[in-house]
């Protein structure tokens, strides 16, 4: 993979969202030994989002960086293992050859060494007989700080679900937090334990929940990691006291979890969801439209936005990385936010991979991948169960969205609220709240999630 930007202030190897002056180029290359140099020009074929070949690169000053993506067991390309090089800042004025050595190495993953955190791996026995190697999840917990002091109590427990591609070390963003670390051993936070939940999966984040292409991760976290934990470190096994919460994709998943797991959680708090309905899959009408790059008047749709509106980011452009980032130059293997979609909500295609909801260069929508999407649209799935669901659900439901969500989310949220209240036997008293004039997750707050949390305990 090859990063350019204009940018001297990042790495551009992390730029992998498209936004601004960020190109990447990555070409599949199998048969390189590493202490060869790799003599790589401008005739190679590249999967690349830019208008420009290396042969063509606009005139200018630019910032360059190789990635070698060689570690197979993560779905993304900034990962332990993983090679690039210095960062190389060149001037574009004429023909040059560029020499960069790959002499960086992306270091291991880790967790903040403290007596309150506790990380947990466990091998899956339903994973790794679904895929046929070992598969392994993994976990931080931040233990309440009264927990030592009374080694026979058992606790309620929190399981947070991270944002897009969260891992289990977010763990030491709470500890380095001063504000939060200091209100968090104080002895006035709530007695509770806190579980960060990790967000690999297959083909990017797992979403936490059985699928056709990532296998039965929502069997293996309810089933297998739930009971560990529980066990490892005094939960009370009581779905009474057991919650789960998220922002963005963590919105998402938990609120999944809530509603295809009603016995097994006691609440959810679920902030700026993605669309958790696919009428309104980001700007998107998945049922009904027939391209996904471009709408009903011929513009291109944006994917994302500020907060007063104006666009950021075309999902086209958007694709285009995802479609550089896959080993299979489309973004079905791309690691990112469609790919984790794709993964999820798609079946699995003939060619063994998910299959695609849009094709990857034009955009156009499969009806018939639209139609299997509908077993994950959240407001189908509780419509259609509502008689069984609904009593299960009474008290269970909090779900927050600002009403300029940077990537259009709001009116997903808003279909699912029209829904809730229209429902009877029971009419559902889920608290859904819209905020104007906020964007993407801007009321999440894991103090006031967990003193929620302990006043619906508390009664």
């Amino acid at each position: 993979m090859l990063f350019i930007n204009k940018d001297p202030k990042v790495e551009p190897r992390t730029q992998t969202w498209g936004f601004g002056d960020n190109f990447l180029l990555a070409k599949n290359i199998t048969d390189w030994k590493g202490n060869e140099v790799l003599v790589v020009k401008d005739t190679h074929l590249w999967t690349r989002t830019t208008d420009w070949s290396l042969a063509n690169i606009p005139a200018g000053t630019y910032y360059v960086q190789a990635l070698w993506d060689q570690d197979s067991k993560e779905s993304r390309p900034n990962v332990p293992g993983n090679m690039y090089n210095e960062k190389q800042k060149i001037v574009v004025d004429q023909s040059k050859e560029l020499d960069l050595e790959l002499s960086k190495v992306i270091p291991p993953r880790t967790v903040v060494e403290h007596k309150f955190v506790k990380t947990m791996t466990m091998e899956s026995d339903t994973l790794t007989k679904w895929w046929g190697k070992p598969i392994t999840l993994k976990a931080s917990v931040l233990l309440p700080s009264g927990y030592f002091d009374q080694p026979e109590k058992a606790y309620a427990i929190r399981y947070n679900v991270a944002g897009y591609g969260g891992r289990y070390n977010r763990v030491n963003r709470k500890i380095a937090d001063k504000k939060f670390s200091d209100w968090w051993f104080s002895g006035n936070a709530p007695q509770i334990i806190n579980v960060f939940l990790d967000g690999e999966g297959p083909f990017g984040d797992s979403y936490q929940l059985n699928s056709d292409n990532n296998g039965p991760y929502g069997y293996a976290l309810v089933h297998e990691l739930i009971p560990y934990i529980e066990k490892q470190y005094r939960g009370t096994n009581d779905s009474e006291t057991r919650f789960v919460d998220g922002c963005s994709t963590g919105g998402w998943v938990s609120l999944a979890l809530q509603l295809y797991y009603p016995d097994t959680f006691n609440g959810v708090f679920s902030y700026s969801p993605d669309a958790i309905e696919f009428e309104n899959y980001q700007l998107i009408n998945i049922y009904k439209d027939k391209n996904a790059y471009t709408n009903e008047y011929g513009n291109l749709r944006p994917v994302a936005r500020e907060v007063n509106g104006e666009p950021l980011l075309i999902l086209k452009k958007f694709i285009r990385f995802e479609n550089a980032l896959g080993v299979s130059d489309t973004y079905v293997t791309s690691g990112g936010q469609f790919s984790a979609h794709t993964a999820l909500y798609s079946p699995k295609g003939g060619d063994g991979l998910p299959a695609p909801l849009f094709d990857p260069k034009t955009g156009a929508i499969d009806p018939l991948v639209a139609e299997a999407w509908k077993k994950y649209d959240l407001k189908l799935y509780a419509k259609e169960n509502w008689a069984n669901l609904g009593p299960k659900l009474q008290g269970k439901i909090y779900i927050w969205m600002g009403d300029m969500d940077n990537f259009y989310l709001n009116p997903a949220t808003r279909a699912f609220d029209d829904f809730i209240s229209t429902t009877q036997h029971p009419r559902s008293d889920a608290v859904i709240e819209f905020s104007p004039m906020e964007g993407h997750c801007t009321q999440f707050s894991d103090r006031v999630i967990l003193e929620k949390i302990a006043k619906k305990i508390d009664g």
